[in-house]
């Protein structure tokens, strides 16, 4: 193997280019249209466009893949995770061009690949599996008998792909329909495959899962468990290893029934057996993935093991690096999967440039991103920013350490979770030991509520970006939320007065700038002098009143985003909400509230909604929202129809309350 076609993208991409790399392999990387900046992009030797944005135009696409492969001179390919990692067709394709697979056997892929026929393959290997329905329901009733035998609280799930993709909890029959159309929707979007089966829903277990490699000669062996347990709308957002509190005892057991699942299906090469588990010895096949997993790196972390060196040897057909008596575990590791997300909002997908991007520090702290500043975070890809992985001797030393790498984080533009993560971390369940699937979601508002009022500094750093650094950084705006007041006097600079929204108040500001290149500031209670440096791309030193900090500044659509040290609040502009919100949308309108692509219109004029009716579906990040009436109204106009790409703030419905919502 010289040269390696990564048909992927993002941090994964970069991921397995620094191990390549260092192997002495040639990397290739493969690239959309939105993607030609990318940093994945900059760090192989070549890259190849391979199309569009969109993922099926793109990264789906296999012959595009395959070509660039032929182009290049390439003689492996590896999938990374997502996109057409657990593509049985394509994996035969890369075999049959005569290529080296860095994965799996098609037939393995195929057999785990769907989930209903992999249960029964557990079954028959004496795994223990959940009960569910893994049929496909011709007519709403058959739907309907298939999931009173399961019985409710029940989980429907993608037949093909996973990372939460797909998935509907129903908490009984009056959903069902609904929720099964979505999900085929989703799943079918995702994965090609709209396939759904039903699955009995567990209260609160943990998500464990063991991950494994074999070998073509035979060898098979664990590299230990991790604990997924939270997730936030079935997506993994903290991962750890160990898991903590399991017994030895079960750990072996679930160690032994992940080999035997890996054995069934002739596997080769790196794999992940997740169970739910239930109490604290009760265990059920949940799936395999047949792919490397998001959270490898925290098994790297205990192990000492380069997992993509591994597969890349097993994918030349050497034996497993190591027996299984020569696999150690040392220490903790938790990973936090940082996302360009507003937890305050449902964990809506955020987007836009990524104006400062600075990670906080800390003992055996190691980044794994796919951006870099200045990049842009797009509607068409996962929106991940990167995963912050801390490795301690202790389970408190890890998650103390990711805690202060967190609070030293700085970013600016898109939305992130990072004080929700460190909330996450900080959380007393957490911090016991005491994980479960259902965690954040009873810690509810406590882990996802928007930080409390914004202190002086933030309204004063506004101030001063309006007065002196508006035009540099928006030089087409009108700065209206900006008046310079008439009339010089002999040797002094002329006061500047400006408005600002601080903590729900309009506010007006006086500045009168002296010759220092500060300014003295009136009607900010606490600050009296200030100074805003521009440092660039979006970074500044503020000083007030002596006192010098580092902060961060980007515009958003209804004022500014300010970062100082780990506090983040949005000062608003008046006139800019006035021109961008009141002007754009009328009394009774609904706005998109994030960037996406308009799957369906369940409205249309004239029609009367009850509040929490849908009236639209949109897609961002291959995941669905569904937007609901906030009242009962009359649909007055629908502005898009399905296939139609919506920006964040677009009107998208006029709903003209009823009297009685009204009122």
């Amino acid at each position: 193997m010289k040269r390696l076609l990564i048909a992927n993208r993002g941090e994964i991409a970069c991921r397995i280019i620094a191990t390549a790399r260092r192997m002495g392999i040639a990397t290739i990387a493969v690239h959309s249209e939105a993607d030609r900046g990318a940093l994945h992009v900059a760090r192989a030797d070549e890259a190849v466009e391979i199309g569009p944005a969109p993922a099926p135009e793109s990264y789906l696409r296999a012959e595009a893949l395959l070509a660039a492969a032929r182009r290049t001179g390439s003689d492996a390919v590896h999938p990374g995770y997502g996109f057409l990692s657990e593509n049985a067709g394509f994996a035969e394709a890369v075999t049959g061009a005569g290529l080296v697979f860095v994965g799996p056997p098609a037939a393995a892929i195929r057999a785990m690949g769907s989930k209903a026929e992999a249960k029964a393959l557990m079954a028959r290997a004496g795994v223990p599996v959940l009960p569910g329905w893994h049929g496909a329901a011709e007519t709403e009733e058959a739907l309907r008998s298939a999931a009173a035998g399961v019985g409710y609280p029940l989980m429907l799930k993608a037949v093909a792909g996973g990372g939460g993709k797909g998935m509907r909890r129903v908490e009984g029959p009056d959903g069902l329909i609904a929720a099964h159309a979505a999900a085929a929707r989703e799943a079918k979007a995702a994965f090609g495959d709209g396939a759904v089966m039903l699955e009995r829903c567990l209260d609160r277990p943990r998500h464990v899962e063991m991950q494994i490699f074999a070998d073509s000669h035979g060898g098979t062996v664990h590299l230990f468990e991790r604990d997924c347990s939270l997730q936030r709308r079935h997506q993994k957002v903290i991962e750890e290893a160990p898991a903590p509190g399991l017994a030895p005892a079960v750990r072996e057991r679930m160690a032994e029934a992940a080999i035997a699942a890996a054995r069934a299906v002739g596997y080769v090469g790196a794999g992940t057996v997740e169970f739910l588990l239930e109490g604290a010895d009760r265990f059920y096949f949940l799936e395999m993935n047949t792919r490397l997993q998001v959270e490898h790196p925290v098994t790297e972390a205990i192990t000492g093991l380069d997992l993509v060196e591994w597969q890349i040897r097993i994918a030349r057909g050497e034996p497993l690096p190591l027996p299984q008596a020569g696999i150690a575990a040392r220490g903790h590791a938790i990973e936090a999967r940082l996302y360009a997300e507003t937890p305050a909002r449902g964990f809506l997908p955020s987007t836009g440039r990524l104006t400062r991007l600075s990670f906080g520090s800390a003992p055996g702290l190691r980044i794994d991103a796919g951006v870099a500043e200045g990049d842009t975070i797009t509607p068409y890809y996962d929106p991940m920013i990167a995963k912050l992985i801390v490795h301690g001797q202790t389970r408190e030393e890890a998650r103390t350490r990711l805690m202060a790498a967190l609070d030293g984080t700085q970013i600016a533009g898109p939305r992130t979770n990072a004080r929700f993560l460190a909330r996450l971390l900080a959380h007393a369940g957490f911090a016991a030991g005491a994980v479960h699937t259902g965690l954040i979601t009873d810690a509810g508002p406590d882990l996802t509520a928007d930080p409390g009022p914004a202190g002086p500094a933030f309204a004063a750093a506004a101030a001063l970006w309006l007065a002196f650094h508006s035009r540099a950084d928006d030089p087409d705006a009108d700065n209206r939320h900006t008046d310079e007041m008439a009339g010089f006097r002999v040797n002094l600079a002329p006061s500047i007065l400006v408005r600002i929204e601080w903590n729900g108040a309009e506010l007006p500001v006086t500045l009168e700038p002296d010759r220092a290149g500060g300014a003295r500031i009136s009607n900010i209670d606490g600050v009296s002098m200030g100074r805003l440096d521009r440092n660039g791309n979006g970074r500044f030193t503020l000083v007030l009143d002596g006192h010098a900090r580092p902060a961060a500044i980007a515009q958003t659509p209804r004022g500014l985003q300010i970062l100082i040290g780990g506090e983040e609040h949005e000062i608003g502009l008046p006139e800019r909400r006035t021109r961008d919100e009141n002007a754009l949308a009328a009394e009774g309108s609904l706005t998109a509230p994030m960037p996406g692509r308009v799957l369906a219109v369940k409205v249309e004029p004239d029609r009367t909604v009850e509040a929490g009716d849908p009236l639209l579906v949109l897609e961002a990040m291959k995941m669905e929202h569904v937007i609901r009436a906030p009242h009962a109204g009359t649909v007055r106009a629908v502005h898009f129809v399905a296939g139609d790409q919506v920006k964040e703030g677009d009107q998208l419905v006029d709903l003209i309350a009823l009297p009685s919502a009204a009122s």
